[in-house]
């Protein structure tokens, strides 16, 4: 089942985040907050947030070549400063 998505600007969301907060946890809905028109945040449910976030272990490597020899670059700073 597709969790439920509403849009709410800041001041409803203000105004109602109780029955925001319990529909996150009881429906699963997910509030999208605008200010103006413009999505500024979410409320969602926590298992929505603790799903999304990685292990740690499951990052490693992911920078692997992003900033080239930076071992060669260090070994060169130290050169440089001796």
């Amino acid at each position: 089942m597709a969790d439920k998505v509403r849009v709410a600007g800041v001041e409803e969301t203000r105004a109602k985040l109780p029955s925001i907060l319990r529909s996150a946890h009881q429906d699963g809905t997910v509030t999208v907050v605008t200010k103006r028109g413009v999505p500024y945040a979410a409320v969602v449910p926590v298992s929505h947030a603790i799903r999304e976030v990685p292990k740690l272990s499951d990052l490693r490597g992911s920078a692997a070549g992003c900033f080239g020899d930076a071992g060669g670059f260090v070994e060169g700073l130290r050169d440089e400063w001796h």
